[in-house]
C-alpha cells in the first residue's frame, strides 16, 4: 500500500511530534537539544499610552526579533532602540548568543537595526512579498 500524503490542522500531528521532536533535534544537530522555545513582548508606556511595542522569540539561544513598533508621532525619541535594549537585556538573561531580524534590503527598517548594532548576515532574494530580505544579526554576551 501506498504512502498516503495529507493536508491535516497543526493539532493533527501534535502527539507525533511531542513523541519524536527530541530523537529528530539530535538527529538534525547531531548532539542532545534541549528545545525552550519563550516569547516575550515588551511596552513603551508614556502617561499610560502605549507609543511603542516589541516581540522576541527565543529558541536554543538565539533571540529572534518578531517587530518593533513605534507610534508614528512617537518615532526619533528613542523609543525602538529602547525596546530593542530591553530585548537584548532578557536575551542575555537566557544566555542567547545573538539576536536576529528580517529587514526589506535598503529599507529604512534596515537602516534602524544597523544604527542600534545589528549587521547584515544575508539577503534573501525575494523571500517576503517578493522582495529582497536583508537579515541582520547583533552578537551577544
Amino acid at each position: 500500500m501506498p504512502v498516503e500524503i495529507l493536508s491535516v490542522q497543526p493539532e493533527a500531528n501534535a502527539a507525533f511530534a511531542r513523541a519524536h521532536d527530541r530523537e529528530a533535534l539530535k538527529s538534525y544537530y547531531g548532539f542532545t537539544v534541549v528545545w525552550h522555545e519563550q516569547r516575550h513582548d515588551f511596552s513603551a508606556v508614556e502617561d499610560g499610552t502605549t507609543l511603542g511595542v516589541a516581540t522576541i522569540e527565543i529558541a536554543a539561544s538565539l533571540a529572534t526579533v518578531k517587530g518593533v513598533i513605534v507610534a508614528p508621532e512617537a518615532r526619533r525619541r528613542g523609543i525602538g532602540r529602547a525596546l530593542l535594549a530591553q530585548a537584548s537585556d532578557v536575551a542575555n538573561y537566557y544566555n542567547c548568543h545573538k539576536m536576529t531580524a528580517e529587514a526589506p534590503h535598503g529599507s529604512a527598517a534596515q537602516a534602524f537595526l544597523e544604527a542600534c548594532g545589528y549587521h547584515v548576515e544575508a539577503v534573501l532574494p525575494q523571500h517576503a512579498f517578493k522582495l529582497d530580505m536583508a537579515v541582520l544579526r547583533k552578537f551577544l554576551l
